[in-house]
């Protein structure tokens, strides 16, 4: 059985203001939590995952968990570590990209059991706030506050834009937490920001204290995130061997941090292990990863086709395309943005092959029995 002070330090970064103070109130009362996830694409990806595991965590302890989806401020686009301003998504597009969200939540948290998630929709409150309200909301932030943030300080260096409603994202996610009224709210490392927004809201609305819980995140040693760079991005919609595959390209300094982040095994004597055997425990890692997600049947295939496949050197095409479209048509859905540019790009960079040749034209025709290989991990056949 999971333990609160296990919850409570396994893959956490920090708690604000303390982690004794949150552990004294989960012991005293079932609590309410949430994190917030913007659907800026189709897929939840490997760092959502990071995030959904540690609402499993809190679901097993039987807390109240709250899986939110942004629909409002994913409309916004969250400008933490961007350069530049992002492009703003339509409600359309937002709803779009989030139809088949909840499945995918589903392969980590329960909605239907004893102690069922819920899933909310920020717009529920966010759409109905008008322009007093706003101006009541904002009297509790500074500009300085939000100045100061390390990607504005750079665009100021280079005299780029700063636009007012990139400023507006993290007080929209701290409306979230008044309006849901949670006890703590959980995120990556990089969103501190943005949920420490949300205790200064709450306590100057309500007076309470909400706790913010930010994860550690999944980087390799120049701390870039890893299972998001194009072409090797983790998605939950993608298939159980593409994602065993992906987990076996990581690098070997986050295989420790993989099993902390990912899976529920117990840590103890797992990094002297990973110094010893890191190709074994690798495997490891992503059998175990894969198990939660789609279970043990496919874990063990998706095992047995890497070994196959990479390890002795016989891919299996066993990914069934139609024939008669473009090579870029054909591709596109099994890349990252799921698009025929995207499609185009991977084939501009020789990163892929039609029957054991590199191939440079997105036009070809593919025709029945085409082998064709995506990527690294990627094998689809036509018919």
């Amino acid at each position: 059985m999971i333990k609160i002070d296990e919850v409570l330090t396994r893959g956490v970064q920090l708690i604000f203001p303390d982690k004794k103070g949150l552990a004294d109130l989960m012991t005293k009362k079932k609590i309410k939590l949430y994190q917030g996830f913007d659907p800026s694409m189709p897929s939840l990806h490997l760092g959502n995952f990071v995030g959904l595991m540690k609402l499993r965590q809190f679901q097993k302890l039987g807390h109240q968990v709250i899986f939110l989806i942004g629909d409002f401020t994913g409309m916004i686009g969250d400008p933490t570590d961007k350069l530049a301003t992002r492009k703003k998504l339509t409600r359309e597009q937002v709803l779009e990209n989030a139809k088949s969200w909840k499945k995918q939540a589903s392969m980590v948290l329960d909605f239907a059991g004893p102690n069922p998630a819920k899933m909310m929709f920020n717009s529920e409150w966010s759409d109905k706030i008008n322009f007093k309200d706003l101006i009541e909301i904002t009297s509790n932030f500074t500009v300085q506050q939000m100045i100061e943030r390390d990607m504005f300080q750079e665009r100021l260096k280079k005299n780029e834009p700063i636009y007012l409603h990139e400023f507006l994202y993290p007080v929209a996610q701290a409306q979230d937490c008044v309006a849901m009224d949670v006890d703590l709210e959980i995120g990556g490392s990089d969103q501190v920001f943005n949920m420490l927004a949300g205790r200064t809201l709450m306590k100057a609305t309500k007076g309470k204290e909400k706790y913010v819980l930010a994860t550690k995140l999944l980087v390799d040693k120049e701390g870039e995130k890893v299972g998001k760079t194009t072409g090797n991005a983790l998605f939950l919609d993608s298939t159980p061997k593409d994602f065993f595959a992906g987990i076996m390209s990581f690098p070997d300094e986050v295989i420790y941090l993989g099993f902390e982040l990912l899976t529920e095994v117990s840590l103890e004597g797992i990094e002297e292990k990973v110094k010893k055997h890191p190709m074994e425990m690798k495997k490891q890692l992503a059998y175990e990863v894969v198990k939660i997600l789609w279970g043990e049947k496919d874990a063990i295939d998706s095992q047995d086709s890497f070994e196959n496949t990479f390890q002795e050197r016989k891919p299996t095409f066993d990914i069934k395309v139609s024939s008669g479209e473009t090579l870029a048509e054909t591709i596109a859905p099994f890349t990252q943005r799921q698009s025929i540019s995207n499609a185009k790009e991977l084939i501009k960079q020789n990163a892929v092959d039609v029957n054991g040749k590199s191939s440079l034209d997105p036009s070809l025709k593919v025709k029945s029995g085409d082998k064709i290989k995506v990527g690294s991990r990627t094998f689809l056949i036509a018919k």
